[in-house]
């Protein structure tokens, strides 16, 4: 049963004709005393309401509604209901426990997915006995610490729906193999999964890149370009170094998120935007909205499934299957000798999977041996998987010193190394040359 709590007559016969030719059972009522009997009474499958209330200016009769509505209904996901020019009251709401909001006037196909999202959602927290080893992308995750479990059952629970998923952690952690197990094992599976680094996209570029543009739209449009939101039509889209995205694209992005509808440049029919949204930064989001540089409510949009991928350093125990994994594609049959194994267990490993893979595949390609040994490690590459330099003492003096220290050592060891060359410095380190760009800007590197 969908539970709608509305003061206007109008808005609930919409909504509940609406939601009843849809398949749901719905239930109107026009105050918050009725709201909170009828919740007593029988707990909803999902709660929309209204946050204004003869005509209240601030909203706070909306916000108590609310607060009652989560202690006693703490399993009924409520999807909040306001104007675009209260948005702020929106995200308060979000603050103190709504699933989602949408503003009004509403669209119909975006309302009903939300709410969809909602009730599955709500359902999937039901225990499931069927392990992740079964599952479509799991695979590619490899493996068995608890800590990673944890994440793997989140994302079991998460898949089927079609909430929007927010994947946080450092470079290198795997973010886009866990989109794309999310993807695999979704009712969208069957379409396209479309990956975009906004950190590597201008904001010239935007509009074009993400939304498309028609053929004479601006003096290079020789032809029509499909933007990435229509590639990903009906599948998902991952939205990687979201926390890279220029203040004016956040606004166009929330747009399209809010009202699932997007223009490409020289078409003035807007498109449906029927895509799953999952996102990933390896920046402090919550941070950023308190530093005015990330928009509140484009976080509260992305982030209504938040997905934590730990650190390297975090689950060491999984160092061995990992090193297991990528000597087998470079050299089947090759291992590692206890003490090498032991040594890169206990490295720090700042740049994480990413960086063990890096140093993994150099040893047994540099070394040219089946068993690898730890003096083979030692000889050929540092524990950060770039080239020896200066002898192992390198990486010892490093202990006592912090991450960026030695992300900014890695920087300048790269930018020496290619000699001033960002593309090849970039491609050394593994990132984009904006994410380079943004890095020299940061340490305050001087290029010669």
């Amino acid at each position: 049963m969908i539970l709608i709590v509305d003061d206007d007559e109008s808005v609930r016969a919409s909504l509940s004709f609406l939601l009843k030719r849809s398949g749901y059972e719905a239930i109107a009522v026009p105050t918050p005393e009725e709201a909170v009997a009828q919740v007593r009474g029988t707990e909803p499958e999902a709660i929309l309401m209204d946050m204004n209330y003869s005509l209240s200016i601030t909203g706070e009769e909306g916000l108590e509604l609310l607060r009652k509505i989560r202690i006693l209904a703490p399993s009924s996901p409520v999807i909040l209901m306001t104007a675009w020019g209260s948005i702020p009251l929106a995200v308060e709401g979000m603050r103190i426990g709504a699933f989602d909001f949408i503003t009004k006037p509403w669209d119909n196909f975006s309302l009903l997915e939300r709410i969809r999202t909602a009730v599955e959602l709500n359902r999937s927290r039901e225990p499931d006995t069927e392990t992740a080893a079964h599952r479509e992308g799991f695979d590619k995750i490899i493996g068995k610490s608890n800590i990673l479990r944890e994440v793997l059952d989140a994302v079991s629970m998460v898949a089927p729906t079609g909430a929007s998923v927010l994947i946080t952690g450092e470079s290198g952690t795997g973010k886009e193999l866990i989109a794309e197990a999310i993807h695999l094992n979704s009712p969208r599976s069957g379409h396209p999964f479309i990956k975009v680094n906004l950190g590597g996209l201008s904001p010239t570029l935007f509009d074009s890149e993400m939304f498309g543009h028609r053929k004479g739209a601006f003096t290079d449009a020789f032809t029509d370009r499909k933007g990435r939101f229509e590639l990903a039509d009906k599948g998902t889209i991952f939205l990687d170094e979201i926390g890279e995205l220029d203040p004016v694209c956040q606004v166009k992005l929330l747009r399209v998120l809010q009202d699932r509808t997007y223009e490409p440049l020289g078409d003035s029919r807007p498109r449906k935007a029927d895509v799953r949204v999952i996102s990933a930064t390896n920046r402090n989001l919550a941070g950023m909205v308190s530093g005015g540089t990330f928009r509140e409510d484009l976080y509260y949009r992305i982030n209504l499934i938040p997905i934590h991928l730990p650190a390297l350093r975090e689950r060491r125990g999984d160092i061995p299957l990992l090193v297991r994994h990528f000597a087998d594609t470079v050299r089947p049959g090759a291992e590692f000798s206890p003490e090498a194994m032991e040594y890169l267990c206990r490295l720090p490993w700042p740049g994480n999977i990413r960086e063990l893979k890096n140093l993994t595949e150099r040893v047994i390609i540099l070394s040219g041996n089946r068993r690898i040994e730890k003096s083979d490690i030692e000889k050929y590459c540092t524990p950060e998987g770039n080239m020896q330099a200066g002898g192992r003492e390198e990486y010892f003096h490093t202990a006592d010193k912090t991450l960026q220290e030695m992300e900014k050592e890695r920087v300048i060891r790269a930018l020496d190394e290619c000699k001033g060359n960002i593309t090849r410095a970039s491609a050394s380190l593994g990132i984009s040359r904006a994410a380079l760009y943004r890095k020299i800007d940061k340490f305050g590197i001087e290029i010669q």
